[in-house]
């Protein structure tokens, strides 16, 4: 859900009226929502939900959690897209850059993309549901209508804040915390007790994917800066101007590696292959800011796309390994 600001790229739009067959509505909903992007924070997930862990629980009830977590992942942030497109699709329309997404293009009617994002909400509430069957844990199924309004919130904060930004660091933050209420919610303390190490060590890395996310979105805000002052909508770039928003960015990921290095400290399991994951963080995080200062909007599909997504894999399956190993 991070990338809620992306173009889907272009489609080749039916005239408005005609009939388009279920199958390719749904491909051209999905190619819009762009899945493949769940990258940004379903490792995250996955890395607290294997701190989280129970360690003398069944292999078969692990891998039934995972599995979980993963439809829920994949079902919040298509229902969080979907709200984003139907949200914003006359400020996409009128925006040459996201013209021809489907649903500002008229290639996706508003009654389909809702009927969709409706379908993905019932998914995901079925999916908490489960945790009920597989851990007798309620929580996942008590927080999951919350949960949705956080994730659909974000859509409407650029009416009214700057700050919208951090508000989709949060929606993406809620991920590993979730995660970890899901599988063990004794772990962050909703059991009555204390957060534990790996409680506190979630937290941390909520905070970092807050920052981390909120930094990134900054940047990508850029190459919408006039279309925002002009349309009334409210960024960073468009309050600050482009040379403080991308300070702005560069303190954001400065206190998100701030927020890692913490959480690594905080628990014993992150240990040394997590430390080597925090490193090649930090030289992507570099690595992006230098890509933007030298190539300024033409760097940010690198900048962007490549490295966040290196980031989150490189993390979350180094910070896996070191917690299984």
């Amino acid at each position: 859900m991070p990338d809620q600001r992306v173009s889907s790229g272009c489609h080749d739009s039916p005239q408005r009226g005609a009939v388009v067959p279920l199958a390719a509505r749904l491909s051209l909903a999905l190619a819009d929502i762009k899945l493949a992007h769940s990258v940004f924070a379903l490792p995250f997930a996955i890395l607290a939900a294997a701190l989280a862990a129970r360690p003398l629980d069944p292999l078969r009830l692990h891998l039934a959690k995972f599995a979980l977590i993963v439809v829920c992942m994949v079902a919040a942030r298509t229902f969080a897209m979907l709200v984003n497109r139907i949200a914003d699709r006359r400020f996409d329309a009128a925006n040459p850059r996201t013209a021809r997404r489907a649903l500002a293009s008229g290639a996706l009617s508003l009654r389909d993309a809702a009927a969709l994002a409706a379908a993905s909400a019932i998914l995901f509430i079925l999916a908490c549901a489960g945790f009920l069957l597989v851990g007798d844990n309620l929580w996942p199924l008590v927080l999951a209508v919350p949960t949705l309004a956080l994730l659909s919130f974000y859509s409407f904060t650029k009416r009214f804040t700057a700050a919208a930004h951090l508000f989709l660091g949060l929606a993406l933050a809620a991920s590993p915390v979730a995660a970890a209420i899901a599988v063990n919610p004794a772990v962050i303390g909703l059991a009555g007790a204390a957060p534990t190490s790996a409680g506190l060590a979630i937290f941390c890395l909520a905070a970092f994917v807050a920052l981390w996310v909120a930094g990134f979105d900054i940047l990508y805000a850029l190459q919408d800066l006039d279309f925002d002052r002009n349309a009334g909508l409210h960024s960073i770039p468009a309050k600050l101007g482009p040379a403080a928003a991308a300070w702005t960015a560069r303190l954001a990921h400065a206190a998100a590696f701030a927020m890692l290095l913490l959480a690594i400290n905080a628990e014993p399991r992150l240990g040394a292959l997590t430390a080597a994951a925090a490193a090649i963080v930090l030289a992507a995080l570099i690595a992006e800011h230098a890509i933007l200062a030298r190539r300024g909007l033409a760097g940010l599909p690198m900048a962007f796309f490549t490295l966040n997504g290196f980031i989150s894999l490189t993390l979350g399956a180094l910070g896996v390994a070191d917690v299984l190993l």
